[in-house]
């Protein structure tokens, strides 16, 4: 653990900040304000898809109605890229003459990119076309970021707005929402992120793959493609996924420490600024930085952990005489990028829900691939996915609320609205659907043949490497323990289902509870009115979320990377 590392890591967090306001006001106007920015530019692109697609920007939508729409737009998704891949040795754009994707694998990985999961159960260069790549992959990469902010901003409003005569009718527009954060937001950012990543060096272009003669005499074929444009959006939108199989470790994809650390301060810049555009529809500020400090806070410690973790020889190959350690443990990182970039990248990627790896998990210590499961674990609610952390954090605080309610004796509320029966089941309904698919995947993947004939790895760590693979589907974070063939029949239609419902049977829930809450009359503050701006609701939101992760996975966790940590020390290796 070195001063430089820890600079790096300051900094980072002290970029996030700083872009979270001018980011977070941006938003508020392109999705709250009067008047939309640019609209000479921007504003004629809206219309003229409005008019395209037959929608009424004005006519709001009940939270029934924004579901539906959400679901059919997705499932459509899939249908959409599923057939990009089955046909793409008949489709242009495919210079090396790519064969279509077998049916199962095409499934999993239409399911995955429409879910913002983008587990990849294939090697990218050697499976997919451009045209899939750009057409079926990169399309998703923007739509389903755009869905995930259009449910945030849907329970935001839930909670914030004030009784009205629509109120109880409306929630907003799904398309409205889905357009205006893809033209005003993830695009233009999109367009200048990929020219920096170009000028950094990350390849893009339409070329068929070249065949070098390296120094030593020997024949490599170096990939092409458009890679910058598909990396820019990645990052944003914190999709994952990558267009080389060593993903963001690939010097054409991520070239140099600038361009890492761009890539980790993008991942955030989202999900960070939600946090402010939140606090401005709750015309209250503190409620926004309230939701930042508790997510900062659980990041901060994860980060501090993986890196004391690695920054220790592993246990693993202690007692071997011919080796000398001393330097930590540089097992499956990047030597340009180093340990502290590493244990951060790993963190940043596993709070966001994105997936894009710098360094192979599977190759930490066992308390270091303790801190990526766990993040995942807990909801992805630390920052999170591109909106999606921000609709899991308030559903947390719909729950702190409740027990905090719970220990003073009075109705618990948020916002001034009261959080009653019908709010707390779909609360529950939301954290149980979690922990039931990745418990109950992992169990049948664990007791069947086809499920641990794919496993590298014996005992503790072919647990954690398949309990890895479903958390991090339900999760939709795509990232990979690896060490598990996930490319057979069973792990590509048993991590689809898994990424299907983690994403719509846990964005349902939220949409159902901002229609429940849009309508409900708000009670001034009082004396007893439990506050949700200050240090102590981020201390008891903080445990919450810790408490409901470690009871539901601590009995998973203690038998993969906590019994491998003792039995590592101990001198066993599996």
């Amino acid at each position: 653990m070195t001063a430089i590392g820890w600079v790096q890591i300051v900094l980072f967090f002290a970029v996030v900040l700083a872009l979270t306001k001018p980011l977070g006001a941006y938003m508020f106007r392109v999705f709250e304000g009067e008047r939309q920015p640019l609209p000479r530019v921007f504003g004629r692109i809206e219309r003229f898809t409005y008019r395209l697609c037959g929608v009424d920007p004005a006519q709001g939508q009940t939270w029934p109605v924004y579901a539906f729409s959400l679901l059919a737009f997705s499932f459509l998704g899939v249908l959409v890229t599923y057939g990009i891949e089955r046909l793409q040795h008949v489709l242009p754009l495919n210079p090396q003459h790519l064969a279509a994707v077998e049916p199962a694998l095409a499934f999993n990985t239409a399911a995955s990119f429409t879910t913002n999961t983008n587990w990849q159960a294939y090697v990218p260069e050697t499976t997919v076309s451009y045209l899939t790549q750009m057409a079926g992959l990169a399309w998703h990469n923007f739509t389903s970021a755009a869905a995930g902010i259009a449910v945030a901003l849907v329970i935001a409003r839930g909670l914030t707005r004030k009784a009205g005569p629509l109120a109880g009718k409306t929630i907003g527009n799904f398309w409205v929402d889905l357009v205006r954060s893809t033209i005003y937001v993830l695009l233009p950012i999109s367009f200048f992120y990929a020219l920096f990543l170009v000028s950094q060096g990350v390849l893009q272009n339409l070329l068929p793959y070249r065949e070098v003669t390296t120094l030593e005499g020997v024949k490599q074929v170096l990939a092409m493609g458009p890679v910058a444009s598909q990396e820019a959006i990645k990052m944003l939108g914190t999709n994952g996924g990558g267009f080389f199989n060593a993903n963001s470790a690939h010097p054409f994809e991520n070239p140099t420490p600038l361009s890492n650390f761009v890539q980790m301060v993008s991942i955030f810049a989202i999900p960070s600024a939600l946090t402010w555009t939140y606090g401005r529809m709750a015309r209250d500020q503190r409620q926004g930085w309230a939701l930042w400090a508790a997510m900062a806070v659980l990041c901060i410690a994860g980060v501090v952990t993986l890196y004391w973790a690695e920054a220790h020889d592993n246990p693993a190959l202690h007692g071997l005489a011919q080796l000398q350690q001393g330097c930590g443990n540089f097992e499956g990182k990047e030597t340009r990028f180093g340990l502290s970039a590493s244990a951060l990248f790993a963190t940043v990627t596993t709070d966001a829900s994105c997936g894009a790896v710098n360094a192979m998990h599977d190759s930490f210590t066992p308390l270091g691939g303790l801190v990526p499961l766990l993040n995942i674990q807990l909801g992805e609610v630390i920052f999170g996915g591109v909106g999606a952390g921000m609709y899991g954090m308030l559903i947390f605080v719909v729950l702190t609320v409740f027990i905090a309610g719970l220990m003073v004796g009075r109705t618990p509320e948020y916002l001034g609205k009261k959080i009653e029966a019908r709010e707390m089941k779909l609360a529950m309904l939301y954290v149980l659907i979690f922990p039931l698919l990745i418990l109950s995947f992992t169990a049948w993947a664990l007791v069947v043949p086809y499920g641990v004939s794919s496993l590298n790895n014996a005992g503790p760590h072919g647990l954690s490497e398949i309990l890895y693979a479903f958390s991090s589907g339900a999760g939709n974070n795509g990232s990979a323990f690896a060490g598990l063939n996930a490319n057979t029949p069973f792990y590509n239609l048993a991590l689809a289902a898994d990424m299907l419902v983690g994403r719509f049977l846990m964005m349902i829930p939220a949409i159902a509870m901002a229609g429940s809450m849009v309508d409900k009359k708000v009670t001034p503050a009082g004396p007893g009115t439990f506050p949700t701006n200050g240090s102590l609701f981020v201390g008891l939101l903080v445990s919450v979320v810790l408490i409901v992760g470690a009871l539901t996975f601590f009995p998973a966790l203690s038998l993969g990377p906590v019994v491998e940590h003792f039995a590592a020390g101990a001198g066993r290796v599996f």
